[in-house]
């Protein structure tokens, strides 16, 4: 059975939402990157990136992933800033640890689902084209997950089942 599932992706392309359905489901914890950096640094991720930078946030988020993937762990269903598969280090380390799945979804559908929310710095630098900039720059990071599911027309349930397929195709 896998005990790890290691969800990735853009922002807004239901990485908590999933990670927290899938988790209930397992029966397994749910560990979100962004919380551990947030709770180590001691200030709120748009608070690093204004005060530290981005290389800063990125050099703790690395740190976490490291701490999580040491051993084979519990078991859980971890939830990855955005760009943390970016670093080469950090994608090995989660691959080989768990199950990692990359969900996607249309800009539109970024956008929209992103719309409300102020704590999001890499999108206050300039809307459609930094989400379609950004994408760009984490396609080949993002296809090297096991798998990849668009989200944009699925509902959590829909995505939690085809990741549960997924396990189960994997466990026999």
């Amino acid at each position: 059975m896998v005990t790890n599932v290691v969800l990735t992706g853009f922002m807004g392309t239901g990485k908590t939402a999933v990670g927290r359905a899938l988790a209930d489901r397992l029966g397994i914890a749910f560990i979100d990157t962004d919380e551990l950096v947030v709770e180590e640094a001691g200030m709120s991720i748009p608070e690093i990136f204004a005060r530290c930078g981005e290389a800063r946030f990125r050099e703790l988020e690395r740190g976490v992933i490291e701490r999580l993937t040491a051993g084979p762990g519990p078991g859980a269903v971890v939830s990855t800033g955005g760009g943390a598969v970016v670093d080469a280090v950090s994608r090995r380390r989660l691959k080989e640890w768990g199950l990692v799945v990359c969900l996607t979804a249309s800009v539109d559908a970024i956008l929209e689902r992103t719309a409300s929310c102020k704590e999001r710095p890499l999108l206050a630098r300039g809307g459609r084209r930094e989400v379609e900039r950004l994408l760009r720059q984490r396609r080949e990071a993002y296809g090297d997950s096991h798998l990849v599911i668009d989200t944009t027309e699925l509902s959590v349930g829909e995505v939690v089942d085809l990741i549960m397929e997924t396990i189960g195709k994997r466990k026999g």
